[in-house]
């Protein structure tokens, strides 16, 4: 997409005062209905035709529009961010016939007087679900001939009325609305294209489409039709193009399809389809493009498809195919695009050199495994604009002439991917391009710098580039800027240093990655020049000194991740109060000060990730706001305060890490509050280790946790953001089967609860046993008292259990045994006594799973229990402890600061406990 900047479209307009014909498709305008509109009534008010799809145009249509009356075209489709209602005056326009409106946001009742426009030809309403619109009955005389009503929410008030729309060629309408059934014979007779949606299988209104005998175009998608063949598809003998995505079926491609001997075009995508493709594709001698992509297909490619006469296009991406590419020497001459990728194909690919008239080859995620491929004998062909021979098992390899430097062939080419070909310098030709507009070389091994001529020689062309995985330690730039046009850039995993490529001017740059590198600094005097940006991530690097305030600047960001550097100072408010970042991680760093304290209502964030820092103060409550919170990791902090309970009543929060702070006091509601609703229903990773938290465990706080009591067979996802443009995975670190262990990928089905090293009291609350997804438990280091409850035996997936160190008593209960996942217990340091279950996993629990209970006997304890397995032999068990002192439990519920106060005195009190035990054996 080119973007429109200098001149700006107003002042371009303001220098075309004569225009009557203005064509800006796919341009980036991104101006406002009242800006765009203004200008064309100030400027050109004799324009009559008007084209700017996908130009990035917002809010509502201006009224100013309605003075450029002598338009007879209008094109505003894919302009997502237009809102508002479709403006009445448009029907003022007598001379329209062409109006697409198809793919914005537009709402509200469509104006009924423009369906009376005598000229109107084209009518395009599609994808805008909150557009209502009341189709009139038809009279006599309308022009119409293409009508787009797909994904619209509209009704008509006499479906036979069709019948008057003589001209009618092209129908795009949805299935679920039943109106196929109703409409006349004639109107299936005169239609030549056929676009439907939500299409029900061997339905009335599927039959109708056999009545349409005329048709050469037929389109179907996101239909149902379970797993059958229509029947209808016979009769569409006429057919040259038939298109079916995103549909639901099952077994081999149908043979009925092979009756359609006219088709030019087939594409069968997403459908479900399995099997061998079928030997009779090879018959439809006049296909010139042929699609299926992303089925279950299987087996070799049949020969007969190369040999077919008239073939252009050949998509099996995303399928099973297996075996040897055939030899090209007898395939159709006219054939210029392939695409394979995602499949099994091996052996060799050297004669596809012989396809002379190749502009595209795509052959990238298969099991080639040539030790060496000639990218020359490849780049012979003068045609070539794109070659993906990525993730294979190859090994790319560059001939040169007698000076070192490769003789350029390819001077067309502009799309080329080489990650994972075993390189270990850029290809030399390169330099000698210039209309590159993408390259990924990553997850090879070159090293050194990267060159100049990069930047130099793709400034206007280059959108994307991918040089991660590599061993760059170093950048060739002329200033500062890099490339104008540039989106996309990766350059995360090298060994680059110094100051971060951030560009001084705007750019059109979308998309940076330059995490997993030794960059040491950034620029400061960048103001608007991440205005595009979305995704900002410079993880795991060097950079010192503060967050730069430029960031605030980026309106558009929505994933910034400055982890694991050296950054200092305070978190700028604008990135926690801002409306508009769904993630943010800054954990491990040297931040420090207080959190903002007020969070905007128009709160997006989903991830929160501030662990390791330095940050003190209090939660703020405003976090309450962020409805789509998921991820919230504020641990290895200085945070002080007491629980923050409020957090509860967020909807979607699933992982809340709060450890080694000095928050303190009860995990309770606050006083009186007794209702727990929907408290923490989506939790699954609940950590708040190494706090002054103290008081008794209650059964009704644990009996909420709805993600880990739900039972179910699914095996879940991992959690990524949702809605957000770029893919991103949160990361945490939690105590697992007795060490910190990193989850990279976080799984639905992950659970845990660590409330280790805390100060709580009393017994364990019974409602354990109902936590059946339950992974992981550590409630070690608390001073919790009494017996194991028996209900612990029903958290079935329980995988780690850890309860040292507390001043538990009784024996160990035989229903643990039924806990047949576990694979790590500690029951040390209590007051436990009896045999030990030996039954299922107690079997393979080693002695420092028990050590420091006295009473306990049986294997693998050395001590053996008397004849009636009540005890160890020769020892007396003894229920006696240390007793906390009560006066500190008042003094919790008289205050902040004491509740506080007396979380310090009781840790350092099982502190000395220790000590003094230590000291005495």
């Amino acid at each position: 997409m080119l973007v429109l900047w200098e001149p700006s479209f107003m002042v371009l307009v303001a220098k075309l005062t004569n225009l009557r014909e203005l064509y800006l498709d796919w341009v980036d305008v991104s101006a406002s209905g009242e800006e765009w509109c203004g200008a064309l009534a100030r400027h050109v008010p004799h324009l009559e035709i008007l084209s700017l799809d996908l130009c990035r145009l917002y809010g509502p249509i201006h009224v100013s529009l309605s003075r450029v009356r002598s338009l007879s075209v209008i094109n505003l489709h894919s302009n997502y961010r237009i809102s508002g209602a479709v403006p009445d005056f448009f029907a003022d326009f007598q001379n329209l016939s062409v109006l697409q409106l198809g793919d914005c946001r537009f709402d509200g009742l469509f104006p009924p007087r423009i369906f009376e426009l005598k000229k109107l030809r084209v009518l395009d309403l599609s994808y805008n679900s909150n557009m209502l619109v009341h189709l009139p009955d038809f009279l006599n005389g309308s022009s119409l001939e293409i009508l787009n009503i797909q994904d619209t929410n509209f009704s008509t008030a006499s479906p036979r009325s069709f019948s008057n729309l003589k001209f009618l060629e092209e129908l795009h309408i949805d299935g679920k609305y039943k109106y196929l059934t109703v409409l006349p014979p004639s109107s299936f007779k005169s239609l030549k294209k056929l676009h439907l949606s939500q299409l029900e299988s061997e339905t009335p209104a599927s039959w109708r489409i056999g009545e349409a005998q005329n048709l050469t175009y037929l389109e179907i998608s996101s239909s149902n039709f379970s797993g059958r063949t229509p029947s209808w598809i016979d009769n569409l003998r006429n057919l040259r193009k038939l298109q079916i995505y995103d549909c639901i079926f099952s077994g081999p491609i149908p043979s009925t399809i092979g009756n359609l001997m006219n088709l030019t075009d087939l594409a069968l995508q997403n459908c479900g389809f399995s099997g061998r493709i079928p030997a009779w594709v090879g018959n439809l001698t006049q296909l010139s493009y042929l699609d299926l992509d992303t089925n279950h297909l299987s087996g070799e490619i049949p020969d007969s498809i190369f040999t077919l006469p008239a073939l252009q296009m050949l998509d099996l991406s995303s399928n099973r195919l297996s075996g040897k590419l055939r030899d090209f020497l007898a395939s159709s001459s006219s054939l210029y695009w392939i695409d394979m990728t995602d499949n099994e194909l091996d052996g060799s690919i050297k004669s596809l050199s012989q396809l002379k008239r190749l502009h595209a080859l795509f052959l990238g995620s298969n099991n080639f495994m040539i030790d060496q491929v000639e990218l020359n004998s490849l780049l012979g062909l003068r045609e070539l604009r794109a070659l993906d021979l990525s993730n294979n098992r190859l090994s790319v390899i560059e001939v040169t002439d007698g000076q070192g430097v490769s003789v350029p062939s390819v001077s067309r080419l502009q799309v080329l991917d080489l990650a994972s070909c075993n390189l270990t310098k850029i290809p030399d030709f390169l330099q000698f391009l210039h209309h590159v507009g993408y390259l990924d070389i990553s997850n090879n091994h070159i090293s050194g710098s990267i060159p100049k001529w990069i930047w130099d020689n793709w400034s206007n062309t280059l959108l994307y580039l991918n040089l991660s995985n590599n061993n760059f330690s170093s950048m060739e730039l002329s200033s500062p800027f890099l490339p104008k046009a540039l989106q996309i850039i990766d350059l995360s995993s090298n060994r680059l240093q110094g100051k971060v490529p951030i560009p001084l001017k705007p750019t059109n740059l979308q998309f940076l990655d330059y995490s997993n590198n030794r960059f040491s600094s950034i620029l400061k005097n960048c103001t608007s020049c991440l205005g595009k940006t979305f995704y900002l991530k410079m993880a795991n690097n060097r950079i010192r000194g503060e967050i730069p305030h430029f960031i605030c600047n980026a309106s558009k960001l929505v994933i910034l991740d400055l982890s694991n550097n050296s950054f200092s100072g305070t978190i700028p408010s604008c990135l926690i109060q801002g409306g508009h970042l769904s993630i943010l991680n800054l954990r491990d760093n040297h931040l420090e000060g207080r959190l903002a304290s007020r969070v905007d209502k128009r709160c997006a964030l989903q991830t929160i990730n501030l662990g390791g820092n330095r940050i003190g103060g209090q939660l703020p409550w405003s976090l309450s706001n962020c409805k789509d919170l998921e991820f919230l990791d504020l641990g290895n902090n200085q945070i002080v305060d007491s629980f923050p309970h409020w957090l509860g009543k967020l909807p979607k929060l699933r992982i809340l890490v709060l450890r080694s702070n000095q928050l303190h006091g009860t995990i309770e509601n606050s006083p009186g509050d007794d209702d727990y609703g929907e408290h923490f229903s989506s939790m699954q990773i609940i950590d708040v280790a190494s706090n002054y938290f103290s008081g008794n465990l209650r059964s009704p706080w644990f009996e909420n946790l709805q993600s880990m009591i739900k039972s179910s067979d699914f095996e879940g996802d991992i959690i990524k953001a949702q809605n957000v443009t770029g893919s991103y995975q949160d990361i945490v670190t939690v105590m697992f089967k007795g060490q910190y262990m990193t989850f990279e990928k976080i799984w639905t089905t992950l659970t845990m609860i660590d409330f280790s090293d805390n100060a709580f009291t009393g017994s364990i609350p019974e409602s354990f046993g109902r936590l059946g997804q339950l992974h992981g438990l550590n409630l070690s280091n608390n001073m919790l008292t009494g017996e194991i409850p028996a209900q612990l035996g029903g958290m079935t997936a329980l995988e780690s259990m850890d309860l040292s160190s507390n001043e538990l008593s009784g024996e160990i209960p035989e229903e643990l045994t039924d806990l047949t996942s576990l694979g790590t217990l500690n029951l040390s340091n209590n007051q436990f006594i009896g045999k030990i279950p030996e039954s299922r996993q107690f079997g393979t629990f080693q002695n420092n799973s028990y050590e420091g209970n006295a009473g306990l006997c049986g294997p693998p304890l050395s001590k053996q229990c008397d004849s009636q397995g009540g005890g160890p032999i020769g020892v007396l068990a003894s229920k006696s402890s240390d007793q906390v002192d009560v006066i500190l439990f008042l003094f919790i519920g008289i205050g902040y600061g004491l509740g506080f106060a007396a979380g310090l005195l009781i840790k350092w009190s099982r502190i000395g406990k220790w000590f003094r035990t230590t000291n005495t054996s």
